[in-house]
């Protein structure tokens, strides 16, 4: 193991990390962060930034944005989570990831304070992350919320603009339990007197939203009211990115106070979000023959929106290499499922992967036709050799699934 994967393992091993062990890594408090934001002299303050929140659509709408300021000639800093493969894909400047160098020379310059202090994994990145954008002079940072946002450790910024891309049900047992509640979290980004751009929303949302900005004197958008027609085109090609394509749309005519946008800029930007921001995972097609789809929706709202997508698809035999982890609750994505499929289910590779067997069991009650396999990667084996040219395999249920075979 080289020095780099050493670093990053002991990152893993400090107080939790959300992503591979779930909610006991939360942690309702600012204190730590803005501890290492002093230790670290306020590297926050160092750059301009873009601050984008919401229940889905967060990691597509901040590199739709990442991608026009990148087309129009800026340095674009962007922070996102969780990674798919490597770690180091959660801070780039212009789709470039962050270098192994700055990842081991970060830790090692400040383990001392990091350990004495506890900061989690989480708290940690973000103070890496706000380090490498102000010490690589970017213009604009895009920094996306790890999980909530009043309390999240990214919020000690203060944004050009904050956006939130929408509210549905996930982490409740963190957010809170009604809409409400979720919104009135999310809605913990928006700062005094700085606009506020709102992707989708509803009766009770907006007004958690109109509430916070009215409090707060901060001008508030509503993305949603841009009409279908005038939305430009995208290599992001899931259907629901409609909505996130509006969202930044609206975010970038604001941002054209303080930057130099072209409506061509935005136009070859969203052509090419991949290419400038490196994203992946979003209705990810990996191969046309027999059609392979990947896509990280991995709640209620998100496999709703992706679910409608598969069954637009034209194919004989649908195949579902899907996984989930163990605090989903997986009686609210079942109706959502395609019954009319084979599932190849297989635990995601982290800790907080849900056993197979009860997928299988949850699956099978619901008149699912379900085989366990030993991993992710077996399971799409086993769908590629059933799968003909006019058939379609889907992998999701989780980020984890996806990042196994992206």
């Amino acid at each position: 193991m080289d020095l780099y994967q050493k670093t990053v393992e002991w990152m893993y091993s400090q107080l939790p990390l959300f992503q591979h062990v779930g909610t006991v890594a939360f942690k309702k408090d600012l204190t730590n962060t803005l501890k290492l934001a002093e230790h670290l002299n306020h590297p926050e303050d160092k750059f301009q930034s873009v601050h984008i929140g919401g229940t889905n659509g967060k990691g597509s709408t901040s590199s739709l944005i990442a991608s026009v300021l990148q087309t129009a000639g800026y340095k674009v800093g962007l922070y996102t989570s969780p990674h798919l493969v490597d770690f180091r894909e959660r801070i780039r400047i212009n789709g470039e990831e962050i270098s192994k160098d700055f990842v081991v020379d970060f830790i090692k310059k400040n383990r001392t304070f990091l350990e004495e202090n506890h900061l989690s994994f989480f708290e940690m990145t973000v103070g890496m992350a706000f380090q490498y954008f102000a010490e690589q002079k970017v213009d604009v940072a895009i920094i996306e919320v790890g999980l909530g946002g009043r309390l999240d450790s990214t919020n000690i910024i203060n944004p050009l603009l904050s956006v939130i891309t929408n509210i549905g049900w996930d982490h409740m047992n963190l957010l809170g339990n009604t809409l409400e509640e979720i919104a009135f979290e999310k809605a913990g980004i928006i700062k005094e007197k700085t606009p506020a751009v709102i992707g989708e929303f509803t009766t009770e949302t907006k007004k958690v939203f109109t509430e916070q900005a009215q409090m707060k004197e901060a001008p508030i958008y509503f993305a949603s009211t841009i009409a279908d027609s005038t939305v430009l085109d995208s290599d992001l090609k899931g259907n629901y990115q409609i909505h996130n394509k509006k969202t930044a749309y609206q975010a970038l005519q604001l941002l054209k106070k303080h930057f130099s946008i072209s409506n061509d800029g935005i136009i070859n930007g969203f052509l090419n979000v991949g290419k400038n921001t490196g994203l992946k995972g979003r209705w990810t097609i990996l191969s046309d023959k027999p059609l392979i789809v990947a896509d990280t929706a991995h709640n209620k709202n998100g496999l709703e929106l992706v679910m409608q997508q598969v069954q637009q698809q034209k194919f004989d035999s649908l195949f579902m290499v899907f996984g989930v982890v163990n605090d989903k609750d997986i009686d609210s994505i079942l109706p959502f499922l395609p019954k009319k499929a084979e599932y190849f289910i297989a635990k995601p590779n982290v800790s907080r992967g849900l056993d197979a067997d009860i997928l299988k069991e949850k699956l099978q009650e619901a008149g699912f036709k379900a085989t366990v396999f030993n991993s992710i990667t077996q399971a799409l084996e086993n769908a590629r050799e059933r799968a003909t040219k006019n058939d379609m395999i889907y992998i999701g249920g989780s980020t984890f699934v996806v990042a196994e075979v992206i």
